[in-house]
């Protein structure tokens, strides 16, 4: 029997990696000759890097950089094994942008994305640029900022100048964008020439108005009514200065809003593809090819509820089987509201994998071996079957 074990992380408790092993663990128990492939699985956000580096062979990469605070931190990144994934020639690098500007790295107490920079992101793309990498994928969600992506495109070689045409040199933060009248970027073109940039973003938000990036992301940031006034006004100044520069409209394509607008800068500066993050962990996980002949995929979240079946881990995988007519069963740490939503998308049956009524604190604590005993009770009821 070939099963191919293709679970998320458990946030907060298990890596995607560590949710394969406990799976592949119980099916085991049952079947000890079976064919077990381990897929771990992502959907743009965090875990993209290991699940990516695992599935290919690659490498972790760390290096010191300036966090969401312009404070020196030390993140890593991915470079794949695989050098000819998804037909794209040259090596590529796998960035979560949170590792460098993500809101979990600022003290509550100190959010406001007036003074938040991605500058740290530029630094690991050009790093990755510098390890030969042509090929650069980028995971963009939970964002401490809302800079429209100037501090890492400062970072990255441009130049900002105000309206004394004086260079900023401060990374560029949400506040600082409203100081810029002008911006050169030879050097940032020249350094990435001949380059790929593809964006996981399942946030469809443009970047200014009502639905835009600082009225509907700025809160979770640490903007108050003051801030995200004085925010959208900087947005929507800097994008004028930007798009005149690039010569090309932005501010309105799906996703330019996301990660406080780095979405939109981009697609201005780096010529950036969107793509929703799933599609892409899909693609360069050869998911399509290794699931063919397949008699079952098993699949896991730490929750399934009403959003999963909207681009989630679980859709795609989902998507990808019943193309091939091969069988879904999804694991879930927790039920939620709609969860059966998934099973309209081709998902067999969702089982939850606690055993009863525990704390979150213990669900957490004991993931591993909650998993691998629901893998095994699930595969001793699909023996039982075929006998």
């Amino acid at each position: 029997m070939k099963i191919v074990v293709a679970p998320d992380s458990f946030k907060g408790s298990l890596t995607a990696v560590q949710a394969c092993h406990a799976i592949s663990e119980g099916i085991r128990r049952v079947l000890p000759q079976a064919h077990v492939t381990e897929i771990p699985m992502a959907d743009g956000g965090e875990g993209t890097v290991e699940a990516l580096v695992a599935s290919t062979g690659g490498c972790r990469r760390q290096v010191v950089v300036l966090g969401p605070l312009a404070q020196e931190l030390k993140a890593a990144y991915g470079i794949l094994g695989d050098d000819q994934l998804a037909n794209c020639p040259g090596k590529t690098a796998v960035i979560e942008m949170a590792a460098a500007a993500g809101l979990p790295l600022v003290p509550a107490e100190k959010r406001n994305p007036l003074h938040t920079t991605t500058y740290g992101l530029g630094q690991l793309i050009l790093d990755a640029l510098d390890q030969s990498c042509r090929n650069v994928i980028i995971g963009i969600g939970g964002s401490a900022t809302n800079d429209c992506g100037t501090g890492m495109t400062q970072a990255m070689g441009a130049k900002f100048f105000d309206r004394t045409n004086a260079r900023i040199t401060q990374p560029m933060t949400g506040g600082l964008m409203g100081r810029v009248t002008s911006i050169d970027i030879s050097d940032l073109q020249a350094r990435t020439k001949r380059c790929n940039f593809i964006v996981a973003c399942d946030v469809t938000n443009p970047l200014l108005g009502p639905n835009g990036a600082t009225h509907i992301y700025g809160p979770q940031k640490g903007a108050d009514p003051e801030i995200v006034t004085i925010l959208e006004a900087n947005m929507s100044g800097i994008i004028q200065v930007i798009e005149h520069t690039v010569s090309k409209s932005v501010r309105d394509i799906p996703g330019a809003g996301a990660a406080g607008g780095l979405g939109a800068a981009l697609m201005a500066f780096l010529d950036a593809k969107l793509e929703p993050g799933v599609d892409i962990v899909l693609r360069y996980t050869r998911f399509d090819e290794r699931i063919r002949s397949a008699d079952l995929v098993i699949t896991a979240e730490g929750r399934v509820d009403a959003t999963t079946a909207s681009g989630k881990t679980i859709s795609g995988i989902a998507s990808a089987a019943a193309k091939h007519s091969i069988p879904v069963i999804a694991l879930a740490g927790s039920l939620g509201p709609d969860a059966n939503n998934v099973l309209d998308m081709g998902v067999t049956a969702v089982l939850p994998v606690c055993p009863g009524p525990v704390s979150l604190e213990q669900s957490m604590r004991q993931a591993a071996p909650f998993l691998a005993d629901t893998a095994e009770r699930l595969l001793r009821i699909l023996t039982m079957n075929a006998q």
